[in-house]
């Protein structure tokens, strides 16, 4: 006979990292992100080492590391950066913590004298918004997928919960900082002489995805839609995210910056990896399901092969399992 492939929680023997991902999403998409990151304090390098180049003219990256959540640079594993124009200067994405945030800022006073007009953030996750803080004082405007004001504002708390070392000086609910801008489908920032088209997708990698394409140069700046050498880290919904990669495809760009990992200036060949591991995962999640086999059984199964193609595979991969296992079995 059988069995009911409805979940089975006495079935299942998962750390509590795991198990989080059954939980309602604000919290799910966090705590997969977060794991055990909330003792770790921020030591973030000096700005002398902090590793900003400019990868295509007027725009500015600084590569994250790929680390654990566990490890002491946590906060500065996603990619992030800057595009400067003829009277502003934009910020994608400002990295996991206060201390990241005001070396990009001085990273950026240090190359140009525009001040900076927007802030950009790709999505919710702590890595590339908790940076923020650091750029109030110059009053920009703080944008991202329509979405994500909801979001930030449902997680305030548990933001400063979980990243009170990472939060700068007397942290406070406020210290999280939510665009006054959101984009529902997309629209153009004119920062002089370059515009920057930001487009807002439905739930793919998060709740909250958003890319900026700068025209002038053909820079897309894919934010975790995109992952490369480090494993992708599924919140959102795996059919989503590979519609959306779908979508991608038809864009002429001639540099890719991903949320993590090197740039490419092919985007096809750069998402082969991710479509594959992608792939992968919604192909034997399925066959899992199928086959009658229980979450416990399934994550000893399930994309054994990508193994020796990601970094933090360990890591990370049993979580992206279990999202995508509750999210196919009623499909």
């Amino acid at each position: 006979m059988k069995r009911s492939k409805s979940l089975n929680l006495r079935k299942i023997r998962l750390s509590y990292s795991e198990i989080s991902n059954f939980l309602n999403y604000p919290v799910i998409a966090l705590m997969i992100f977060t794991l055990s990151v909330t003792s770790a304090s921020s030591t973030a390098p000096d700005t002398d080492i902090f590793n900003i180049s400019e990868v295509a003219p007027g725009i500015y990256l600084h590569k994250g590391v790929h680390v654990t959540f566990e490890d002491k640079q946590h906060d500065d594993i996603a990619n992030i950066g800057f595009i400067i124009g003829d009277k502003c200067t934009a910020v994608i994405d400002t990295g996991g913590s206060v201390t990241i945030g005001s070396n990009l800022h001085k990273a950026i006073q240090e190359t140009t004298d525009k001040p900076v007009c927007y802030v950009i953030n790709t999505h919710i996750h702590f890595d590339h918004v908790l940076g923020n803080l650091s750029f109030v004082d110059e009053h920009p405007e703080f944008v991202g997928n329509e979405t994500l004001k909801a979001e930030i504002e449902g997680n305030r708390s548990f933001f400063l919960e979980q990243y009170l070392n990472d939060l700068g000086p007397n942290p406070s609910t406020n210290s999280i900082i939510g665009p006054g801008i959101g984009v529902t489908d997309t629209k153009e920032l004119d920062i002089g002489d370059r515009k920057l088209v930001l487009t807002a997708y439905p739930t793919a990698h998060s709740y909250s995805d958003l890319t900026v394409l700068d025209e002038k140069t053909g820079t897309l700046w894919a934010g975790d839609l995109l992952f490369r050498e480090r494993i992708p880290s599924l919140t959102g919904d795996l059919k989503g995210w590979l519609k959306v990669m779908e979508s991608l495809k038809t864009l002429h760009v001639s540099l890719v910056i991903p949320g993590h990992g090197t740039t490419a200036k092919n985007l096809s060949e750069a998402m082969q990896d991710q479509k594959r591991y992608l792939d992968t995962l919604l192909t034997e999640t399925r066959q899992a399901i199928a086959d009658g086999l229980f979450l416990d059984e399934a994550l000893e199964l399930i994309g054994n092969d990508e193994k020796v193609h990601w970094l933090l595979h360990e890591q990370h991969h049993k979580a992206n399992v279990i999202k995508a296992f509750t999210g196919l079995e009623w499909e």
